[in-house]
């Protein structure tokens, strides 16, 4: 059995108790997804299976046979950033860079979360479609931690990428 990484197929662990954060960054080598808290409190291990944001440090790698895992490395198209890359990158969204790729992926995941009309503990109406505001935005990010404080250029980044998006 195989799952996909970064659009290419991978062998599932003989050991089925390999978590898929040390399936990604010990036997594939792509080390940007980062092992922050591996408890599951901080995002700093946050991919995207099939387009919805996980931690891959609470996920055993056997439970994505067959499924797509999105990592930070596969969001780039050639030498090309993705928009958000970029939009980091121009805000100044980082300090040391530990939380970024989760903080990147987790936004992904967050703007197709908001898309499918999914609330947030702050949306203000469950019928009515909810923009991306900025107190929103905060509220489906809080799972993602930034230690440096580089939080309002976070905020900064995704609102340029996706501020008029609304589901």
């Amino acid at each position: 059995m195989t799952l996909f990484v970064n659009g290419s197929p991978v062998p599932l662990p003989d050991d089925p108790r390999v978590s898929l954060l040390d399936l990604l960054r010990e036997r594939l080598h792509l080390s940007g997804t980062k092992k922050g808290c591996n408890q599951g409190a901080c995002g700093a291990c946050t991919v995207l299976v099939d387009g919805e944001r996980i931690l891959s440090c609470l996920a055993l790698a056997v439970q994505y046979a067959g499924r797509s895992v999105t990592t930070i490395e596969g969001l780039t198209e050639g030498e090309a950033l993705h928009p958000l890359q970029a939009a980091f990158v121009a805000h100044d969204a980082f300090q040391c860079g530990y939380c970024t790729p989760g903080q990147i992926c987790s936004a992904i995941g967050m703007v197709a979360e908001l898309r499918r009309g999914s609330p947030s503990n702050v949306t203000q109406s469950l019928t009515a479609p909810a923009g991306l505001t900025r107190d929103e935005l905060r509220e489906r990010m809080s799972g993602n931690l930034c230690r440096c404080g580089a939080h309002n250029g976070i905020v900064d980044a995704i609102l340029d990428v996706y501020g008029e998006v609304a589901a």
